[in-house]
């Protein structure tokens, strides 16, 4: 039995004492010895050979304890945390109280898991969007449609208009000098796209292919180079092409080409239905943190640095991943942004507080509400995962315990209770 003892010596912190049989440490220390006295030049002995009394009183008789230790106190420690019941969320803080002829003596002082207090979390009173998709909302989704499948035609009989896109020459003066970077030939530009100084797209509509003419504008005055912060700039235009997108006429022609309808009728009612689903995901979604609000503000904790810590870690993971998966890395985003580790990790902070809190008072109303998980619920949702990537359900099933899974299922439930028995205006 490794554990003596345990106390909790402050809230949410334990203190255990371990007891390593000397028995056990004696062999462990045998082990080191003859793994490391091959490598030791000891005076009088062929390498390897010398007696381990003389080697650790040639380099001190703890020579070999610290390798014994780190070799033992794994599964040692967590012998004495299974034994003692209590839910760590920390490494131990470990301390060697004595080595002698009883065996080892340690102390771990650990922070555990803390319990919930959840006043109230049935009839907890939200209000939901009610959704409404609108002619508008039908015309926006159509056009970006339409605007996917548009030609583009080159306008020769008609005036630059807002969101055509033009290829112009500049050349950029302040005090009737040229500066640098003001300059440049053949460049795309798109109206509307507010990629140049304030002012300066507007001016080119209402202007025709051929035509040279001015542009005259002030750069803001907190402008990145100090030289043009605030100055009045004339910027000397020639006016090369206009293009233009055509859009396609909303008729059953453009239906059967873009979807698998025939009629602007049934494809209307398709969008419609689609807008419906995605607005309705998102109110549900807004009435779920709505509910976590106010569960959260019935919901008395005191959380050990070390969750919120590692919760921070987890979401820096996965900020990582998702920036890798888009071709970066959080060295380049620290370049961009001018920011550090530890100004990231501040930013995760609240986010990651909530997290570790939603999730405690979850596991609260799980336990008083005796929520399980069956076998039902856990192969649905490894299928739900398994279409999710596209892989068999086996190979989920290999990757993810069913104990963790069933974790994740019960944290759900517990969600899907608060809103039954919620009053949802």
């Amino acid at each position: 039995m490794s554990l003596k003892s345990i106390k909790e010596i402050e809230n949410n912190r334990s203190e255990l004492e371990l007891v390593i049989e000397k028995a056990v440490f004696d062999a462990e220390v045998m082990r080191v010895y003859k793994k490391n006295v091959v490598k030791m030049n000891v005076p009088g002995f062929r390498k390897g050979k010398a007696p381990k009394s003389i080697v650790e009183k040639m380099y001190g008789s703890g020579v070999f304890y610290d390798e014994a230790l780190d070799n033992l106190l794994p599964s040692i420690y967590e012998a004495a945390v299974t034994e003692s019941g209590i839910d760590t969320v920390s490494r131990p803080e470990l301390e060697v109280i004595s080595i002698d002829e009883n065996g080892v003596l340690l102390k771990a002082k650990v922070y555990t898991k803390p319990i919930a207090e959840v006043s109230k979390y049935k009839e907890l009173e939200v209000t939901k969007e009610k959704i409404e998709v609108t002619e508008e909302d039908i015309t926006k989704e159509i056009d970006a449609v339409r605007k996917r499948n548009a030609r583009t035609l080159t306008i020769t009989d008609s005036a630059v208009v807002d969101e055509d896109d033009t290829v112009i020459d500049f050349e950029g003066f302040v005090d009737g000098v040229a500066f640098e970077g003001g300059k440049a030939e053949k460049y795309s530009l798109k109206i509307g796209s507010k990629s140049f100084i304030p002012g300066f797209e507007e001016q080119i509509i209402g202007k025709n292919a051929g035509d040279e003419f001015d542009v005259i504008v002030s750069f803001p005055a907190d402008y990145s180079a100090e030289n043009l912060a605030g100055k009045e700039a004339i910027f000397k235009i020639k006016l090369h092409e206009i293009k233009r997108s055509e859009l396609p006429e909303l008729d059953d022609e453009f239906v059967k080409d873009v979807s698998e309808f025939n009629t602007v009728e049934e494809y209307k009612a398709d969008v419609t239905k689609k807008i419906t689903e995605r607005k309705e995901k998102v109110a549900e979604n807004t009435l779920e943190e709505n509910l976590i609000d106010e569960l959260l503000a019935n919901t008395a904790v005191e959380i050990p640095q070390p969750m919120i810590e590692s919760e921070i870690d987890g979401q820096i993971k996965d900020y990582e991943y998702r920036l890798s998966s888009q071709g970066g890395s959080l060295d380049m985003y620290f370049k961009y942004t001018g920011m550090n580790m530890e100004q990231l990790r501040e930013n995760f902070k609240g986010q990651s507080e909530r997290q570790v809190k939603t999730r405690l008072a979850l596991e609260k109303i799980i336990t008083s509400e005796n929520i399980k998980a069956n076998e039902d619920d856990l192969e649905a949702e490894y299928k739900k995962i398994a279409s999710g990537y596209n892989v068999d359900i086996e190979t989920v099933k290999k990757s993810i315990p069913a104990e963790n899974l069933s974790i994740d299922v019960c944290l759900r439930k517990a969600v899907d209770f608060i809103k039954e028995n919620a009053i949802i205006k």
